[in-house]
């Protein structure tokens, strides 16, 4: 990238011997190896502008973002810039016009504030200015000085707070500027904004985004806006029809509920549901007459795993077997069962009782028959389990009663064990929704099911354990069989919510069709595809046959790397998506990337891509924690998805390109073309599970006995249609 196009603009209207047009425009070729402060001395010169430190060379480009010599690589070769004035003479005149008593120029001046305000380079000088702090004070001050102006010009009102709020949101994601610096004042005069029901849409989608931003990244501040803003104020706002304003307030009830202590996670639950929150977004977001955005989608699937996650504590809570109150759960159950045999409690001695007792919980499958609290001592599931137990007792009586008798009634070594099952059935619940880990910034896979019932955890086990008990009778098994039902078991609930059911009815009538015949007819089916031939000579044509093969995957994966694939910014403010682009030249010897305005439908041109890497010069490709992005965010290093979608390019010592791939599938592809671009083994999952398909779909087609039979290059000919149809015969 040895030079650049730049197009040098001014006010001049004349045109002279130098070729200047009557715009104020001329082109001229400069290099990459000058400094910059010669170029732009250079283009003052050939103007007759004196102190060229007063200008700076911009992108011509809708973003308008300064060059400087930190981001001067990112110039694509051929790139229009022009000459404007420095961010610091930028920066002072609109801090100065911010001020004007003119409300026309204050507007215009708010407006290109808030413009400019994208721009690091400029964000870093207008923050040295104090800028923010001017800002929060016409925040703050803004309802009192302008509030006969609010009544007669309200449009022009809005339009101004709008501009100021975005300028300051803008200059806040640069992360220049602590969040703690902020006063009282500010959070209540933010938090008004909110509560008002007549508040324009920009503005309160701006004041929901700081509101957010205070509450993630600031305990203190957590606190302050936690006293100011309540879930009632903001439960209004979902009501409405703006999709924006919809996600903006489930991402500050997320936050507000993230950020609780862990004593009050509970408290902030049961306001959220007391305000029927789950029914609200049932009604107006999962069901509303919208395709649901994948922010959208990232919040629902953010509050799902925040409400699950208050199973923890008693996921991990061991029983403890000399708690009366919790010994009572367990006589509550049997009871339940067994209401009808049961005695009074002053009859027969207490030997005798503790052996009906015994006998009775055996019935009920505890593997402790005696002491039955000591099988809720594991963590987890701990206590979860007891509760799951008597919430499925209470609430399907019949169910409980039926399973429970149907199986104690069995003395053939077939009966299903109720109390085992149950424990680790939640046990694997808790696994497959994750319970306990922290949201992923990256994953939008929420169920729509889970916003049906407000106790959609234990109706969810209630389905399962009866499924449990069907399967386990399907099986025929015995105690020895326990975990190989358990298995079945879990494939079945897996591929029932793989489907995305929109409801619990539709969760169960999934699993009604994913009977164990079923789920070995699948199986049996995937065995067939992916048959491996043990024999000498198969395994010898295995072996002849495996380097053709993997040649044919490290040529898909290097032109899917051509094809090109749309990454994502991690950003502070996840929802203002940024988006970068990367795709490896058909030669094989570069990668283009550069960023996007949006997420690009189809491949993006080369041409449009900013930056190059020559392949010759990458030295090695990490993944995981070995990233240095993922050693400089301290959240994202707790979470365990975007670890396993991270991966860097290693060209300098000091220098990276870093992804995180959308999802593990173009993880895979990615890692995997890189490492056959630099001459290294393909790894990953996905190259063994091709590599066995297309190694198992070519033996086969060799072993076909094909003798003396011509196969044809070209498909046959459809037939004609008959004459007539008189030989179809209609059973009706």
């Amino acid at each position: 990238m040895n030079s650049f196009l730049a197009a040098v603009k001014t006010h001049s209207t004349s045109v002279d011997s130098l070729g200047r047009n009557q715009n104020g425009t001329s082109l001229q070729s400069t290099t990459q190896k000058k400094p910059l402060a010669s170029i732009i001395r250079e283009v003052c010169d050939g103007w007759s502008l004196p102190i060229p430190e007063n200008y700076a060379l911009q992108y011509a480009d809708s973003t308008n973002f300064y060059i400087t010599e930190k981001n001067r690589n990112e110039i694509k070769n051929g790139a229009i810039l022009r000459l404007a004035a420095s961010p610091t003479q930028t920066a002072q005149g609109l801090h100065e016009r911010i001020q004007s008593s003119s409300m026309d120029a204050k507007l215009e001046a708010l407006k290109d504030l808030a413009s400019h305000s994208r721009d690091i380079t400029f964000a870093q000088e207008f923050i040295n200015l104090d800028g923010i702090s001017l800002l929060t004070q016409m925040v703050e001050s803004g309802s009192e000085r302008y509030q006969k102006l609010q009544k007669i010009m309200k449009p022009c009102f809005g339009d101004m707070l709008s501009f100021t709020l975005t300028a300051f949101v803008e200059l806040m994601d640069h992360g220049i500027v602590s969040w703690d610096t902020f006063s009282v004042a500010f959070i209540k005069k933010i938090a008004s904004y909110v509560n008002k029901s007549a508040t324009d849409v920009s503005v309160l989608q701006r004041s929901l985004a700081i509101l957010e931003s205070m509450v993630l990244n600031s305990y203190d501040l957590y606190q302050k806006v936690a006293q100011e803003i309540t879930i009632g104020q903001l439960m209004p706002h979902l009501h409405g029809s703006d999709p924006d304003i919809q996600t903006y307030t489930i991402a500050v009830i997320n936050a507000l509920f993230l950020k609780a202590p862990d004593d009050r996670r509970q408290e902030i639950a049961n306001i959220l549901a007391q305000k029927q929150l789950r029914s609200i977004i049932l009604s107006h977001v999962i069901r509303g007459n919208r395709t649901i955005q994948t922010e959208m989608a990232h919040q629902l699937y953010v509050l799902q795993v925040l409400t699950f996650n208050l199973l923890e504590d008693r996921m991990m809570t061991k029983m403890d077997p000399q708690d009366q109150a919790q010994r009572d759960i367990i006589f509550e159950l049997r009871r339940i069962a067994f209401d009808a045999e049961l005695e009074p409690s002053n009859s027969g001695s207490i030997e005798k009782r503790k052996s009906m007792y015994t006998r009775d919980y055996k019935k009920l499958g505890f593997i402790n028959h005696v002491n039955p609290a000591m099988d809720f001592t594991e963590t987890p599931p701990g206590m979860l389990a007891l509760d799951n137990m008597l919430y499925f007792a209470k609430h399907h009586q019949d169910a409980y009663i039926r399973i429970v008798l149907e199986n104690s009634s069995r003395e053939d070594k077939h009966e299903c064990p109720f109390g085992r099952s149950s424990i680790e059935l939640t046990r694997m619940l808790c696994e497959i929704l994750k319970v306990g880990e922290l949201p992923s910034d990256t994953c939008n896979e929420f169920h729509p099911m889970f916003f049906t019932h407000d106790r959609s955890f234990e109706e969810f086990f209630c389905i399962c354990i009866q499924l449990l008990n069907k399967t386990w009778k399907e099986m025929r098994a015995t105690s020895e069989d326990f975990n190989k039902v358990m298995q079945v078991v879990k494939e079945q609930i897996m591929r029932a919510l793989t489907t995305k059911p929109n409801s619990l009815d539709q969760f169960k009538s999934k699993l009604q069709n994913l009977s164990y015949t079923e789920i070995l007819k699948i199986r049996q089916s995937e065995r067939m595809n992916q048959e491996d031939f043990q024999s000498r000579p198969i395994l010898e044509l295995r072996e002849k046959i495996q380097p053709e093969i993997l040649e044919l995957v490290k040529q898909q994966r290097l032109n899917r790397l051509c094809e090109g694939t749309c990454f994502r910014k991690i950003s502070s403010r996840r929802r203002q998506d940024k988006f970068w682009y990367c795709r490896l030249s058909p030669n094989h010897k570069v990668l283009h990337y550069g960023d996007l305005e949006e997420n690009p439908q189809g491949e993006v041109p080369h041409e449009s891509l900013q930056d190059k890497l020559p392949v010759a010069d990458i030295k090695a490709v990490v993944t995981g924690k070995d990233c240095q992005h993922m050693k400089e965010k301290g959240a994202l290093k707790q979470n365990k998805e975007v670890l396993e979608l991270a991966f860097s390019i290693l060209y300098d010592p000091e220098d990276s390109l870093n992804f995180i791939a959308p999802d593990k599938h173009d993880y895979c592809v990615w890692t995997d073309g890189l490492n056959a671009l630099l001459g290294k083994e393909m790894l990953s999952e996905l190259t063994k599970n091709d590599l066995d398909t297309l190694l198992s779909m070519e033996m086969k087609l060799r072993l076909l006995d094909l003798e003396n039979i011509q196969i044809p290059e070209a498909p046959p000919p459809i037939p004609k249609e008959p004459s007539n149809y008189d030989f179809v015969y209609d059973c009706n």
